[in-house]
């Protein structure tokens, strides 16, 4: 993501990559624009992968943590 935006939440994300694929399998749209939608589409993407792996490595640390603690 660009330095000058502040990351988008993954619910914004998401809900801009439904937008793009609705506006995608629509059709209708000049190879131009079609390709600066898959483009967007990529990057909306990997910020909602990046959110997700994040969480997972979170869900992994506290798991680990608790699996140490004495019963």
């Amino acid at each position: 993501m660009s330095g000058d935006r502040p990351e988008m939440s993954y619910e914004q994300a998401r809900e801009e990559l439904v937008e793009v694929v609705r506006k995608l399998e629509a059709g209708g749209t000049s190879l131009e624009e079609s390709r600066a939608l898959w483009e967007r589409g990529e990057d909306l993407a990997t910020t909602c992968q990046r959110w997700l792996d994040g969480a997972r490595e979170r869900l992994a640390k506290a798991q680990a943590a608790h699996d140490k603690k004495p019963s």
